[in-house]
């Protein structure tokens, strides 16, 4: 099963949905097949909070990486 490059992995965590959406979005605008898990947990105000888990298929994680990293570079441009 390690081998399954249909896989999923997770590729990052973010504290909210937005991020998540705009992260998905790059990735599939990129032709990289994406979702993510845990969005039900963001919205709440508790000691402990949620995050939402960005997943990939093992084989394009390579390429995801890149594109998060180029996002990431974007966001800092920013600031």
């Amino acid at each position: 099963m390690a081998d399954d490059p249909k896989r999923p992995i997770a590729l990052t965590t973010v504290p909210t949905e937005v991020q998540a959406a705009l992260i998905v979005a790059a990735l599939e605008d990129e032709g990289i097949e994406a979702r993510a898990i845990g969005e039900m947990t963001t919205g709440y105000r508790a000691e402990a909070p949620g995050e939402v888990q960005i997943l990939i298929h093992q084989a394009d994680a390579a390429r995801a990486r890149e594109i998060l990293r180029e996002l990431e570079g974007e966001h800092s441009e920013e600031e």
